[in-house]
């Protein structure tokens, strides 16, 4: 049996999406269409819309459901997943943030290709793209729960 008030709910959410996506993008300044512009905004993201990103980033089905279980099966004491997020977060904001966004980089593969070379920056992104497959498992499994 179908939900129609979560199908109801989930399309008004979706058209919300659109609609500020659609606002976004005629109040955006036309001609600045670069790369870094439409991946990076410019660079000219602030803090707080900064820390919502990187928490929206991080934070999904998986994560949620993760914890839940540890904490449930093992307790909280156990639970090394905020903890390690909270950590990897600020001690990338304060050791890499500056010194990447200086050297002008887009991902983190991009100081180790210029290190190695693009044979190695090549080999590093396999297991960026597995990861990132099986987190989006893991986020579709956990929506399915």
């Amino acid at each position: 049996m179908i939900n129609i008030a979560g199908v109801v709910s989930i399309v008004l959410f979706y058209v919300l999406i659109l609609a500020v996506g659609i606002w976004a993008a005629r109040k955006k300044p036309p001609g600045n269409d670069s790369e870094e512009e439409v991946m990076l905004a410019g660079r000219s993201i602030g803090l707080f819309v900064g820390i919502f990103t990187m928490t929206a980033t991080w934070v999904g089905g998986g994560y949620i459901n993760g914890t839940a279980e540890a904490i449930y099966t093992s307790g909280l004491v156990w639970c090394q997943a905020p903890f390690g997020y909270a950590l990897s977060l600020v001690f990338g904001g304060i050791f890499f943030a500056n010194p990447m966004r200086k050297q002008g980089y887009v991902t983190m593969l991009d100081p180790l290709q210029d290190s190695f070379g693009s044979r190695m920056g090549g080999l590093l992104f396999l297991p960026a793209l597995c990861g990132e497959v099986f987190w989006a498992a893991g986020i579709l499994a956990a929506l399915g729960k």
